[in-house]
């Protein structure tokens, strides 16, 4: 990616990360406050905040959020999951596409925490609670969205979370 328009990337980032944020809210007000997603979303929420961060450093504005307010939730919470699952997977992909290219230390830095939060934390706790929607928990079969008990925490606790 020669000549790299750094405003073009973070713009693209940040429009993903505000995506998934808007979704993910969706599926809490359909579903309730479920986990992962009620934890997910402030790390999303944290993910753009780091990359407006970004973009004030280097000058460049920030754009209204196009999504709030537009995100979709799928009829059940297994859909929601599977449908989390493939967002992280094109957010990785994402990152991938556009990290090489960044020459700017401080911007390839924040990319590469945000990617890693996602591949590491988000994308396994969307796939422990598709699992566990689909009866993969020993449960029986799907819970409801109230009682929901999946973890996806912050940094804390024996199976990681988002810290950005």
């Amino acid at each position: 990616m020669p000549n790299i328009n750094l405003e073009a990337v973070l713009l693209e980032a940040l429009d993903d990360e505000r995506k998934a944020e808007a979704t993910y809210g969706a599926v809490i007000e359909k579903s309730g406050k479920v986990r992962p997603f009620i934890n997910i979303i402030e790390a999303e929420r944290r993910h753009s905040a780091a990359i407006e961060r970004q973009m004030i450093r280097l000058g460049f504005a920030i754009p209204a959020n196009q999504w709030q307010g537009k995100g979709m939730a799928p009829a059940t919470l297994a859909e929601a999951c599977s449908m989390a699952i493939k967002a992280e997977v094109e957010n990785i992909a994402l990152y991938d596409r556009l990290l090489p290219a960044i020459a700017d230390d401080s911007v390839r830095h924040v990319l590469q925490n945000l990617q890693d939060a996602s591949r590491d934390n988000h994308l396994p706790a969307f796939r422990r609670c598709l699992e566990r929607e689909n009866g993969g928990d020993g449960s029986g079969g799907a819970r409801d969205g109230q009682g929901s008990q999946g973890r996806h925490g912050r940094g804390r606790g024996p199976r990681g979370g988002c810290s950005i």
